[in-house]
């Protein structure tokens, strides 16, 4: 017994060790111009119809990613399937109307509502009540003796803090819609009027489908959310109606009932849609319970019309067939007998453009542990320059965002591969604390960071072609974009490799 564990460990040793001194190089450079250029006239090409969340550009765009991860050998790695689905919702509007005093009322010419937020709902009431400015803190509840009841709120802009006093974003959340609706529903108000004065609204949507969303089942149902007129609040509250929004702006608010009848209609549909990420898995050897994670999203802004289509070359189509040629690069290396220690999960998700939508759903119901998922390389936008980067050599950078987050070890890992083999300029522009672009929180590392994951994110920087028709693969710099995803494969290398996971020794904050 003792002379096989000598043996079994001896093994192990030997697998680690080979793995460790194994050379790199060949595998990574079979992420070629050629391949990349390949695979993303495809994916950005007008067959996908600019990839848009729950269309049909977007489930041939994952079909595509999905085939090529089968001929590549990956596992499926959704417990058999290679995509992920994940439910998207769809309001659909029917009616939304407003009487008082049997005098109608007309959306977008006298108000609008919180759609999403908003349910089914028909209210006949002859009794408004007159809330104030609508605050409810530890200093003055405005919405006493509202339940049951139709409350009407004049809202005004949040006065300066003084100095020393409480920051100006948490001054304007005080004084913000949501505060308001969050405070009539704590005291029980049935449906509230949000007086607000720029009415009419021009370019309203026709009634008909609204916006999608992500989360169809919300925590809390809340009163139903009106922003309404002042045509409206004078015809609740007659003649008092300017004494009183002078007392909301003094502060000397007198709360009162009045006598108006009040019928507030709203009817929708909820249609549910689907969306999925595309999951391949690789598996490690002796750390094969940890886990590297090479992310992109895949989807895009879809097409306007017939004709109108947002290619999405660049974002992120230069990400995807990243993660495609990253994906055939260690499948090579595993046939070689020198794949990785850790398994690798090669994902790219959807909804990204909606709000981060896949990379959401995936770390709130994660296939593979957190806890033992080391780290996210997350690749969006890789294949362009940054036309206002005026310093350095602008044909040899990558933006490196999130490397100091959470983890001390990942910048000297990061900046050690690219010294050893790539040689780019690494570019900390957007990983400044106070980037005023906010660039660390608008892609799906983020969903992991959040978690408590490692991450880093490669980007280039946006250019006169973002969020256009005209990011067009023609555009792509495929020299420099083999390079950077050859830097993702060399820093995802040591990452599998390694004896330790990443260390998570630095606290995530919100900024």
């Amino acid at each position: 017994m003792r002379s096989m564990l000598l043996v079994m460990a001896l093994a192990a040793t030997s697998v680690a060790s080979a793995q460790k001194t194994a050379d790199p190089k060949p595998f990574a450079n079979t992420i070629t111009p050629d391949d990349l250029k390949k695979h993303l006239y495809i994916v950005a090409g007008p067959a996908m119809e600019g990839r848009e969340t729950a269309t049909e550009g977007q489930r041939k765009a994952a079909a595509y990613i999905e085939s090529q991860f089968k001929a590549l050998g990956l596992q499926p790695g959704n417990k058999g399937n290679f995509q992920l689905g994940f439910p998207i919702y769809q309001d659909s509007i029917a009616k939304a109307a407003i009487d008082v005093n049997g005098r109608s009322f007309a959306i977008f010419n006298d108000f609008m509502i919180s759609q999403n937020m908003a349910h089914t709902s028909t209210i006949f009431c002859n009794e408004v009540v007159f809330a104030g400015a609508g605050i409810s803190d530890s200093s003055r509840n405005d919405f006493k003796d509202v339940a049951g009841k139709i409350v009407l709120v004049m809202q005004t802009p949040p006065p300066s803090p003084p100095t020393g006093g409480v920051s100006s974003a948490r001054n304007r959340s005080r004084f913000g819609p949501f505060s308001v609706i969050e405070s009539a529903q704590k005291n029980g108000a049935a449906a509230i009027l949000i007086v607000q004065s720029n009415f009419p609204r021009r370019g309203g949507m026709p009634l008909g489908k609204g916006p999608a969303y992500l989360d169809g089942f919300q925590n809390m149902v809340y009163p139903n959310a009106y922003f309404v007129s002042e045509d409206i609040a004078k015809a609740v509250m007659g003649n008092e109606f300017d004494v009183a929004k002078e007392a909301v702006k003094t502060g000397n608010v007198q709360p009162k009932t009045y006598t108006a009848e009040v019928k507030l209609e709203f009817r929708k549909d909820r249609i549910e849609l689907a969306s999925s990420n595309v999951v391949g898995f690789l598996e490690g050897t002796d750390k094969k319970e940890e886990f590297v994670f090479i992310t992109a999203h895949y989807d895009h802004l879809g097409k306007r019309g017939d004709s109108v289509i947002y290619y999405g070359a660049d974002d992120d189509g230069s990400g995807t067939v990243s993660v495609l040629e990253l994906a055939e690069a260690f499948v090579k290396a595993k046939a070689a007998g020198k794949g990785p220690r850790r398994s690798i999960v090669f994902m790219t998700v959807s909804g990204e453009e909606k709000g981060l939508w896949g990379s959401e759903f995936y770390s709130d119901h994660p296939l593979y542990p957190l806890n033992k998922t080391t780290v996210d390389l997350n690749i969006d936008m890789i294949g362009r320059t940054d036309p206002k980067r005026k310093e350095g050599d602008s044909t040899n950078y990558v933006y490196v965002v999130g490397d100091d987050k959470l983890s001390s070890d990942l910048r000297p890992i990061s900046e050690a591969m690219n010294k050893k083999y790539t040689k780019l300029e690494l570019d900390y522009k957007y990983n400044a604390p106070k980037d005023p672009e906010r660039i660390y929180y608008r892609s799906d590392h983020y969903n992991f960071a959040r978690k408590g994951v490692p991450i880093i994110f490669y980007f280039n920087g946006t250019h006169n072609d973002y969020h256009r028709p005209s990011d067009t693969p023609d555009k792509i710099n495929y020299n420099l974009m083999a390079k950077r995803a050859q830097l993702v494969f060399y820093t995802a290398w040591e990452m599998a490799n390694r004896n330790d996971m990443l260390k998570r020794d630095i606290p995530l904050t919100e900024q």
